[in-house]
Protein backbone atom coordinates (compact mmCIF):
# COMPACT_ATOMS: atom_id res chain seq x y z
CA UNK A 1 0.00 0.00 0.00
CA UNK A 2 1.34 3.44 -0.89
CA UNK A 3 1.88 6.06 1.78
CA UNK A 4 -0.90 8.11 0.16
CA UNK A 5 -3.35 5.20 0.40
CA UNK A 6 -2.29 4.62 4.01
CA UNK A 7 -2.86 8.30 4.86
CA UNK A 8 -6.31 8.22 3.24
CA UNK A 9 -7.25 5.10 5.22
CA UNK A 10 -5.99 6.70 8.44
CA UNK A 11 -7.92 9.94 7.89
CA UNK A 12 -11.07 8.09 6.84
CA UNK A 13 -10.92 5.92 9.96
CA UNK A 14 -10.35 9.01 12.10
CA UNK A 15 -13.38 10.78 10.60
CA UNK A 16 -15.62 7.75 11.15
CA UNK A 17 -14.34 7.36 14.73
CA UNK A 18 -14.99 11.00 15.58
CA UNK A 19 -18.55 10.75 14.23
CA UNK A 20 -19.00 7.63 16.38
CA UNK A 21 -17.70 9.51 19.45
CA UNK A 22 -20.04 12.45 18.82
CA UNK A 23 -23.03 10.09 18.58
CA UNK A 24 -22.08 8.36 21.85
CA UNK A 25 -22.36 11.58 23.86
CA UNK A 26 -25.25 13.36 22.14
CA UNK A 27 -27.45 15.34 24.50
CA UNK A 28 -25.02 15.26 27.44
CA UNK A 29 -22.94 18.26 28.52
CA UNK A 30 -19.18 18.09 28.83
CA UNK A 31 -16.03 19.24 27.09
CA UNK A 32 -13.85 17.51 24.52
CA UNK A 33 -10.11 16.91 24.91
CA UNK A 34 -7.89 17.05 21.81
CA UNK A 35 -4.46 15.66 22.64
CA UNK A 36 -2.11 16.54 19.83
CA UNK A 37 -3.08 19.54 17.71
CA UNK A 38 -0.65 18.91 14.88
CA UNK A 39 -1.67 21.08 11.95
CA UNK A 40 -5.17 21.53 13.36
CA UNK A 41 -7.21 19.44 10.90
CA UNK A 42 -8.91 17.31 13.55
CA UNK A 43 -9.50 20.26 15.87
CA UNK A 44 -11.15 22.10 12.98
CA UNK A 45 -13.26 19.03 12.17
CA UNK A 46 -14.35 18.68 15.80
CA UNK A 47 -15.43 22.34 15.83
CA UNK A 48 -17.49 21.69 12.73
CA UNK A 49 -19.23 18.48 13.83
CA UNK A 50 -19.78 19.54 17.45
CA UNK A 51 -20.79 23.12 16.79
CA UNK A 52 -20.37 25.97 19.21
CA UNK A 53 -22.18 24.17 22.01
CA UNK A 54 -19.27 22.03 23.18
CA UNK A 55 -15.93 23.35 24.45
CA UNK A 56 -12.79 21.77 23.03
CA UNK A 57 -9.60 21.87 25.09
CA UNK A 58 -6.38 21.27 23.19
CA UNK A 59 -3.12 19.86 24.52
CA UNK A 60 0.03 20.43 22.46
CA UNK A 61 3.72 20.72 23.13
CA UNK A 62 4.35 23.40 20.49
CA UNK A 63 1.92 25.17 18.15
CA UNK A 64 2.55 24.43 14.48
CA UNK A 65 -1.05 24.51 13.28
CA UNK A 66 -2.67 26.62 10.61
CA UNK A 67 -3.53 29.98 12.24
CA UNK A 68 -7.28 29.39 11.75
CA UNK A 69 -6.98 26.13 13.69
CA UNK A 70 -5.40 27.34 16.91
CA UNK A 71 -7.67 27.55 19.97
CA UNK A 72 -7.80 30.65 22.15
CA UNK A 73 -5.59 30.71 25.23
CA UNK A 74 -8.48 29.69 27.51
CA UNK A 75 -8.80 26.39 25.62
CA UNK A 76 -5.11 25.61 25.11
CA UNK A 77 -2.82 23.66 27.43
CA UNK A 78 0.65 24.23 26.04
CA UNK A 79 3.51 21.97 27.11
CA UNK A 80 4.27 18.35 27.83
CA UNK A 81 1.23 16.12 28.46
CA UNK A 82 2.66 14.97 31.77
CA UNK A 83 2.54 18.59 32.98
CA UNK A 84 -0.60 19.87 31.27
CA UNK A 85 -3.01 16.99 31.95
CA UNK A 86 -2.76 17.32 35.76
CA UNK A 87 -3.22 21.11 35.40
CA UNK A 88 -6.32 20.46 33.30
CA UNK A 89 -7.75 18.19 35.97
CA UNK A 90 -7.46 21.01 38.49
CA UNK A 91 -9.39 23.30 36.10
CA UNK A 92 -11.90 20.94 34.49
CA UNK A 93 -12.35 18.11 36.95
CA UNK A 94 -13.66 14.78 35.64
CA UNK A 95 -16.07 16.27 33.12
CA UNK A 96 -14.80 15.48 29.61
CA UNK A 97 -17.01 13.32 27.41
CA UNK A 98 -14.66 12.80 24.47
CA UNK A 99 -10.90 12.41 24.48
CA UNK A 100 -9.17 12.27 21.13
CA UNK A 101 -5.59 11.07 21.42
CA UNK A 102 -3.66 11.79 18.24
CA UNK A 103 -0.23 11.35 19.77
CA UNK A 104 1.66 9.15 17.32
CA UNK A 105 5.23 10.22 16.72
CA UNK A 106 6.12 7.84 13.91
CA UNK A 107 8.00 5.64 16.38
CA UNK A 108 5.51 2.94 17.43
CA UNK A 109 7.31 2.00 20.65
CA UNK A 110 7.61 5.63 21.83
CA UNK A 111 4.00 6.39 20.87
CA UNK A 112 2.64 3.34 22.70
CA UNK A 113 4.75 4.17 25.76
CA UNK A 114 3.42 7.73 25.74
CA UNK A 115 -0.20 6.53 25.50
CA UNK A 116 0.30 4.22 28.46
CA UNK A 117 2.20 6.87 30.44
CA UNK A 118 -0.61 9.46 30.16
CA UNK A 119 -3.60 7.10 30.29
CA UNK A 120 -4.31 7.59 34.02
CA UNK A 121 -4.25 11.39 33.64
CA UNK A 122 -6.57 11.22 30.62
CA UNK A 123 -8.89 8.80 32.39
CA UNK A 124 -9.05 11.12 35.43
CA UNK A 125 -10.41 13.89 33.18
CA UNK A 126 -13.22 11.73 31.79
CA UNK A 127 -16.74 11.83 33.16
CA UNK A 128 -19.21 8.93 33.30
CA UNK A 129 -20.14 7.63 29.87
CA UNK A 130 -17.13 9.26 28.19
CA UNK A 131 -15.43 7.82 25.13
CA UNK A 132 -11.87 7.93 23.86
CA UNK A 133 -10.60 7.75 20.30
CA UNK A 134 -6.90 6.96 20.11
CA UNK A 135 -4.38 6.45 17.35
CA UNK A 136 -2.45 4.28 19.82
CA UNK A 137 -3.55 1.16 21.64
CA UNK A 138 -3.86 1.81 25.38
CA UNK A 139 -3.18 -1.55 26.99
CA UNK A 140 -4.85 -0.93 30.33
CA UNK A 141 -8.06 0.14 28.57
CA UNK A 142 -8.52 -3.18 26.76
CA UNK A 143 -11.57 -4.04 28.88
CA UNK A 144 -13.15 -0.76 27.68
CA UNK A 145 -12.74 -1.41 23.95
CA UNK A 146 -15.71 -0.52 21.79
CA UNK A 147 -16.74 -2.31 18.62
CA UNK A 148 -15.27 -0.56 15.61
CA UNK A 149 -17.81 0.96 13.21
CA UNK A 150 -17.86 -0.20 9.60
CA UNK A 151 -15.07 1.35 7.60
CA UNK A 152 -12.38 1.17 10.29
CA UNK A 153 -9.90 -1.69 9.84
CA UNK A 154 -8.82 -3.47 13.03
CA UNK A 155 -5.75 -1.83 14.54
CA UNK A 156 -6.07 1.42 12.57
CA UNK A 157 -7.73 3.33 15.41
CA UNK A 158 -8.83 2.37 18.92
CA UNK A 159 -12.17 3.22 20.55
CA UNK A 160 -12.87 3.01 24.26
CA UNK A 161 -15.98 3.54 26.41
CA UNK A 162 -15.95 4.57 30.07
CA UNK A 163 -19.08 3.69 32.00
CA UNK A 164 -18.21 5.45 35.22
Amino acid sequence: MSRLDSAIRRLTAQKIALAWAKNQVLGRPGPVLELGLGNGRTYDHLREILGATREIFVFEREIRAHPDCVPDDDHLFLGDFTDTLPRALACLGSTALIAHLDIGTGDKRRSTNLANRIRADVEALLGPGAVAVSDQKVGSWENRRAVLPDGIPEGRIHLYQFTG
